[in-house]
């Protein structure tokens, strides 16, 4: 068990995000989970998001193994490897899983899927922990150096950008965008995503 500490976040921002994730945030967050879990020919990846309140982990985005029956699923924030990351804010590779000590076993067999290996990345904005991006069981060769890390890092980014869109949006303001405050941030998020399957095609 990792202990549930998240010195880089105020109390109630990841609560808020998370109650006030729309269906064009949450639409977001599945691209980029499906673009990422394609770029490292995962079997599933994930995007996982703090609730402060409850102290709990949430699934929010799903993609391959789990994704019909997880989104929704909530489990303590300091359990296995993504919450470690959620307390870190650091990113992690596994390549064995048998072998690390974070990894809930239990945990992962109640998901219905245990991985041999993951990628994971902290999804953050300016210096709160908001959630985390996983892929498990990528493929050998993606998983093989720091610069993967660090792609995996950059759609992380993407998910807390439009995150920052759910915390920051105007539910008061009128559908086509018109005098939204966020309305920048979401075309900022399209572009974001934009780039990121141009670089799946080119794969």
């Amino acid at each position: 068990m990792i202990e549930s500490t998240y010195p880089h976040a105020p109390a109630s921002a990841s609560a808020s995000a998370d109650a006030r994730l729309g269906p064009a945030t949450a639409e977001l967050l599945q691209s980029v989970v499906n673009v990422a879990r394609a770029i490292f020919a995962a079997e599933a990846g994930s995007i996982l998001l703090l609730d402060r309140a409850t102290d709990e982990l949430v699934f929010r985005a799903v993609s391959g193994q789990g994704q019909d029956f997880l989104v929704g699923r909530r489990f303590p924030a300091g359990q296995g490897i993504a919450g470690w990351v959620a307390a870190s804010g650091e990113p992690l590779i596994v390549d064995d899983l048998r072998r690390n000590t974070a990894f809930d076993r239990l945990l992962a067999e109640s998901t219905r899927y245990v991985p041999d290996a993951l990628m994971a990345a902290p999804l953050i904005h300016g210096a709160e922990v908001l959630g985390v991006l996983e892929v498990l069981d990528p493929a050998p060769a993606a998983r093989a150096s720091l610069p993967e890390l660090d792609l995996l890092s950059l759609f992380a980014r993407q998910a807390a950008t439009a995150l920052q869109v759910a915390v920051s949006g105007c539910p008061g303001c009128a559908a086509d965008g018109r005098d939204d405050p966020a309305a920048d941030k979401r075309q900022e998020v399209a572009r974001l995503l934009s780039d990121a399957r141009r670089l799946l095609d080119d794969l």
